[in-house]
């Protein structure tokens, strides 16, 4: 069975960083693509970024150049660096996976396991 464990989220102030893990059990990542993915507050879950088997990555166009994937094969985890905070970047962010070796576009019908979720508040 596939599970997916973020780590605590936080509060920061807009211009600083966070970092957020995901433990996966269940599955290699090696022949997974992994993602992340947001849902602020009265809003639909939109995706982040994704990474490949083979650790390309893409992103939204709203984190570009401020959001880093990562992943660590030999331990299963998946990262997302986030820098540059602003307020919109407030919201519930997920980490999700799906069978495969290249992510398919990122909308969450796509992907088939979830994490929990994890808050992460910025202030202005």
């Amino acid at each position: 069975q596939v599970q997916l464990v973020e780590s605590a989220g936080g509060s920061v102030q807009a211009g600083g960083s966070l970092r957020l893990s995901c433990a996966a059990s269940g599955y290699t990542s090696i022949r997974y693509c992994m993602a992340w993915f947001r849902q602020a507050a009265g809003k639909k879950r939109e995706g982040v970024g994704s990474i490949d088997s083979d650790g390309t990555t893409k992103y939204s166009d709203s984190v570009k150049g401020r959001f880093t994937i990562s992943k660590d094969n030999t331990k299963n985890t998946l990262h997302l660096q986030m820098d540059s905070l602003k307020p919109e970047d407030t919201a519930m962010y997920y980490c999700a996976a799906v069978y495969g070796a290249r992510c398919p576009p990122l909308t969450e019908y796509n992907y088939g396991y979830w994490g929990q979720g994890t808050q992460v508040t910025v202030s202005s």
